[in-house]
C-alpha cells in the first residue's frame, strides 16, 4: 500500500522460467538481523520467534507494477496494482512475468489488497470507500460494495475477508454486505503491532506484511498473537537500495507450499520457503 505520492507520509517448484539465485539465499541466511533492527516501536525485540525463508526460485515481475495485493487462485496469480491513474487488477504467468488479462480501475480510484472467494475478486481501494467485485475468470466486474475507513490489504478464511487498514487492527467482514463481523487486535508480546498491509492466509494464521520493513507477522485470527515472524529484511533492503518501493505482495501458492512475495515496482516475484521452527 501507500504510493510514492503519500511515500512521505506512509512512506501505501519452480516452473519454467524460474531460475535459481544462491546469491539471494547466501545474503538472507547472512543477515541475521537485516530488516528486524527493531521488531516493535521503541527498537524492542520480537517476544514471537523470527524465521528467515529460503529464496528457492526468481521470477520476472513488470517494474510498472505498484503492487498492493498478491494471490494465487486456481493455478492463477493475481494482482492489484495501485497508484492513481494506474490501478489495476491483473492476471499474471508467473513464468515470465506476463500480463495475461488485465483491467483498468478510474483515475480516481487507487486499487489496494486483493482477496479470492467463492470465484469472485474483492479489490480494495485506500480512500474512495468501495471495494470491486470482479469474476475471477474473466475480471469482469460483478458489483461494488461500500466500505467505511481505509483500505490496505485483504484476504480471506473460506468464509470472511479480513481486512488490514494501516493500524494494528484486522476487520473480519462479511463478503456480502462488508459489514464488520468482529475485529482482532494484533499483539506481539502483549504489544501492538501497527501498519498491518498486504494479507494472505496460510494454513489457519493470517500473514501481514508490516509496511515499510521487510518483516511479516504470522498472526492467529482468533487471538491476535504474533506466533512467528518471516524476516524478508535482505530481499527488502535489496531492492530499497536501488531506488525501488517496499515490500509488498505475499501469496501462498498451494501447489508448491511455497510463499511468493515481491515488492512496489520490483523488477522479481520471490518464492521462499518456509522453515520450520
Amino acid at each position: 500500500m501507500a504510493t510514492r505520492q503519500r511515500t512521505r507520509r506512509r512512506t501505501g517448484g519452480a516452473g519454467q522460467g524460474a531460475r535459481r539465485w544462491p546469491w539471494v539465499a547466501a545474503l538472507l541466511a547472512a543477515a541475521a538481523v537485516v530488516g528486524l533492527v527493531a521488531l516493535r516501536e521503541g527498537g524492542e525485540g520480537s517476544a514471537a520467534p523470527v524465521l528467515r525463508p529460503e529464496v528457492v526460485a526468481q521470477y520476472p515481475h513488470d517494474t510498472l507494477a505498484f503492487t498492493q495485493g498478491l494471490l494465487v487462485e486456481g493455478g492463477a496469480v493475481y494482482e492489484s496494482t495501485g497508484l492513481y491513474g494506474r490501478s489495476s487488477l491483473r492476471r499474471v504467468d508467473l513464468a515470465t512475468g506476463r500480463v495475461v488479462a488485465s483491467r483498468s480501475l478510474g483515475d480516481g480510484d487507487f486499487a489496494e489488497g486483493l482477496a479470492a472467494l467463492d470465484g469472485r475478486l474483492y479489490q480494495l481501494t485506500w480512500r474512495q470507500g468501495r471495494v470491486y467485485v470482479a469474476d475471477v475468470q474473466t475480471l469482469a466486474p460483478l458489483d461494488t460494495l461500500p466500505l467505511a475507513g481505509e483500505g490496505w490489504g485483504l484476504t480471506e478464511d473460506g468464509r470472511h475477508l479480513i481486512l488490514s487498514d494501516g493500524s494494528d487492527r484486522l476487520r473480519v467482514l462479511d463478503p456480502a454486505t462488508l459489514a464488520v463481523v468482529r475485529t482482532v487486535e494484533v499483539r506481539d508480546g502483549g504489544r501492538p503491532v501497527p501498519r498491518l498491509n498486504e494479507l494472505e492466509y496460510v494454513d489457519g494464521l493470517v500473514y501481514a506484511n508490516v509496511w515499510q520493513t521487510g518483516r511479516i507477522a504470522a498472526v492467529d485470527p482468533q487471538s491476535g498473537a504474533v506466533v512467528r515472524w518471516l524476516d524478508l529484511g535482505t530481499l527488502h533492503t535489496l531492492h530499497t537500495g536501488t531506488g525501488r518501493d517496499v515490500l509488498n505482495g505475499i501469496a501462498h501458492d498451494p501447489a508448491t507450499g511455497h510463499l511468493l512475495v515481491t515488492g512496489k515496482l520490483w523488477p522479481s516475484v520471490y518464492a521462499v520457503e518456509v522453515p520450520a521452527e
